[in-house]
């Protein structure tokens, strides 16, 4: 990897924390020593890139700086407009309107042979007039787990049983093509998985609900898979 190559991959870093990262924690990602770490923060420095922290502490771009917007390769492209499809034809329409929102953007920053390369691209994922519903069922779900509100649900097993309860949603699962609401039911004292298509009505309540260690979406996973006891 050479020096231009270096410096790219370290202000993409940068750019994707929230928080301050160490020389150290650097060196290790990038596979290249403490001291070519600063060395590079400071030619970035010098640069003008806005890198604020020092040694011992750690580095962070500056909050509410700007840099010029990162550039994708092809397979990039195609895999961030797949997903955009993705969003547009089965999550809800708040973010599908973002998702064409972010279209916008990106496309704006492609070169001509990236956008028409972009558009014979072999995903298609039409949003279908009968997939309404259950995309304002998302909207309704995502926006109570995003603000930890509990949720009222009639819902409809496999043996057709219908069933009232309270829980607390704690996130959307894709899996098996199939979209599950996991949540930890008040009734039963414990998580649930339920699906998006046999819910039958949602009502998002003014009671708010708190995660706990073992009551959270990680947890939940975690369990699944075998990393933790019950």
């Amino acid at each position: 990897m050479n020096k231009a190559e270096r410096l790219f991959n370290l202000v993409t870093l940068l750019r994707a924390r929230r928080t301050a990262i160490t020389a150290e924690a650097i060196a290790d990602v990038m596979e290249v020593s403490v001291r070519t770490v600063y060395r590079d923060i400071q030619a970035l420095v010098l640069s003008g890139i806005p890198i604020d922290g020092e040694p011992g502490v750690g580095y962070i771009l500056r909050p509410g700086s700007h840099l010029p917007p990162l550039m994708f390769d092809r397979e990039e492209v195609l895999a961030i407009m797949a997903g955009i499809k993705m969003v547009k034809a089965f999550t809800d329409p708040e973010l599908a309107q973002a998702a064409v929102q972010a279209e916008a953007k990106i496309g704006s920053v492609l070169s001509e042979s990236l956008k028409a390369q972009t558009e014979q691209q072999p995903y298609y994922i039409p949003v279908l007039k009968q997939d309404q519903p259950i995309r304002e069922l998302h909207q309704h779900i995502r926006i109570a787990c995003d603000h930890q509100r509990k949720i009222r649900l009639r819902y409809q097993d496999a043996e057709q049983k219908q069933t009232e309860r309270v829980l607390w949603p704690l996130g959307i699962l894709g899996l098996f093509g199939k979209w599950l609401l996991v949540a930890y039911c008040e009734l039963r004292q414990d998580y649930r998985a339920f699906r998006l298509d046999r819910i039958q009505h949602c009502d998002v309540l003014n009671d708010h609900f708190q995660t706990q260690a073992d009551i959270n979406m990680d947890h939940y996973i975690a369990l699944q898979i075998g990393q933790v006891k019950p």
